[in-house]
């Protein structure tokens, strides 16, 4: 049987790879995604006092440093039973609107935009931020360039820094916004705004102008019929920073919904001896392995999921864009039919962004953010807490148990990449078996669209791998100077 590496596989955070098996006809046989580094940041978060956890969790992703701070400060919130102040909760949620303008704007343009602005076939050595710009020109990169900094001069704002914010504490934040900061905000959401109208050409001028991209999105080859889950508010929108989880059926029909405190009553962890990544999986329904359907616990925690789960979005541009996506992909504006197809998360991912953008622009002209009420002190301890967050790359779950004193007995992380693990294989598996097929020579391109079905969930491995208990799994291949083995070391248990 012959194999195939990609190793490792590229434009993502974090190191991963994929193994394809080949039968002796030249067909895919089987396909495994698997990642190989592990961090393990819930054992570090053991025996430290919780209200540290907002700053240390930032240094688990360079990437989505807001997204830990806020999930682990809302845990941590919790676990003194305290609810901060609306000011408060204004400026988290603007700080992390910001974050999500810029992260989705990196995704699209950098990560994910080369298979498109380029195309799946490009030399590998174009497929990149330089060759996007080099295709549509200096002007877009630098205006990509500058909403990057955007998002990052509004986390620096209200953060404190633009990398690793330590602004939020039990029981709210840590400095106020001056007047003068409001204003700065004020004009960095309207350059935000305009952004927005800028990538929403680019996506209709490159890819649904394109008749081939079109068809490639909804191909079967990059499908799944899975569970879809996400944050909603109380009027059914998207929400990033608060909400319920809704989760709903391959058919749109909603399964539960339920307080992110309630998270274990219904999302369970299955694990694989091929990768350090667990493989969350919808209780009520069971674990059947890496299979879709409606029998299948498996589920969706993308940009598509959520609006997939959502009545709409809260703003008007990213709503009117919400019901194009829906009216061109199924038919029904209204998004009562879900929306299965892997590289639509790409065009989701685009509705988000004009939904940040519009919201960084609301909340920064709020007046109360200015206001000096910022933080309710908390006065006693519950001494278990649970805090939840939309990470762009999916639902995250800080979970945080504590003694008497508040310092850290146990703790569990459930990130965005870990809840789409398996769809992630499923993903790159069915792909393999389109594109690999008995007696044709395995392309270059062909690798690369493989590796698009999994860089449409935008995965971050760095924070996903975690710690299971006892030893973990470990080889060490000693190698002589000219490449070839000498010892391999092996503990498995």
């Amino acid at each position: 049987m012959r194999s195939i590496t990609i190793d490792p596989i590229t434009r993502l955070e974090g190191h991963g790879k994929i193994h394809l098996f080949l039968d002796d006809d030249g067909c895919l046989a089987n396909a495994y995604f698997q990642v190989p580094e592990l961090r393990g940041f819930e054992v570090f978060c053991r025996n430290r006092p919780v209200e540290e956890m907002p700053r240390i969790t930032t240094r688990i992703c360079g990437v989505c440093p807001e997204a830990h701070h806020m999930a682990s400060v809302k845990a941590a919130d919790a676990v003194y039973g305290v609810t901060p102040p609306p000011a408060a909760l204004k400026l988290r949620e603007l700080l992390y609107d910001g974050f999500y303008a810029g992260d989705h704007t990196t995704h699209f343009f950098a990560l994910g935009g080369p298979d498109f602005v380029l195309g799946p076939d490009a030399p590998k050595a174009q497929r990149n931020i330089l060759g996007v710009v080099a295709k549509v020109g200096l002007e877009l990169g630098a205006e990509v360039i500058r909403q990057r900094a955007r998002g990052q001069r509004v986390v620096q704002i209200i953060g404190g820094k633009a990398l690793h914010p330590v602004t939020a504490l039990p029981g709210g934040m840590a400095k106020r916004v001056t007047k003068e900061e409001q204003q700065e905000l004020i004009g960095i959401g309207r350059e935000m705004v305009e952004f927005a109208k800028v990538a929403i050409k680019v996506f209709d001028d490159v890819v649904l102008a394109n008749p081939a991209y079109v068809d490639l999105i909804l191909s079967e080859a990059f499908s799944h019929r899975t569970y879809s889950i996400g944050l909603v508010d109380a009027d059914g929108h998207v929400n990033f920073y608060d909400g319920t989880v809704r989760v709903t059926s391959p058919e749109g029909k909603e399964l539960c919904r339920y307080q992110p405190k309630e998270y274990l009553d219904h999302i369970a962890e299955a694990v694989m001896p091929f990768s350090y990544l667990k493989y969350p999986y919808l209780k009520e329904v069971g674990w059947k392995g890496l299979v879709d359907g409606t029998d299948s616990g498996v589920y969706r925690a993308t940009p598509m999921s959520r609006l997939n789960v959502s009545s709409g979005m809260a703003t008007p541009m990213a709503q009117a864009e919400y019901e194009r996506l829906y009216s061109t992909l199924t038919g029904d504006a209204s998004g009562s039919k879900p929306v299965h197809a892997t590289l639509a998360i790409h065009w989701a991912r685009i509705v988000e962004l004009v939904f940040a953008c519009e919201e960084t622009l609301r909340l920064a002209q709020d007046e109360e953010i200015t206001s000096d009420e910022i933080r309710t002190i908390p006065t006693g301890i519950v001494g278990e807490g649970v805090g939840t967050v939309e990470a762009p790359r999916g639902l995250l779950t800080h979970h945080y148990k504590t003694d008497e004193r508040g310092f850290i007995t146990e703790g569990n992380l459930i990130v965005g990449t870990t809840n789409n693990n398996a769809a992630i294989s499923m993903s790159i598996k069915k792909a393999a078996q389109s594109l690999i097929t008995g007696g044709q020579e395995v392309r270059e391109a062909s690798l690369n669209m493989i590796e698009m079905a999994f860089r449409a969930y935008d995965p971050c491995f760095g924070c996903a791998t975690h710690a299971a208990l006892g030893r973990m799994p470990l080889q060490i291949e000693i190698r002589e100077p000219d490449g070839r083995t000498r010892e391999t070391i092996r503990r498995f248990c």
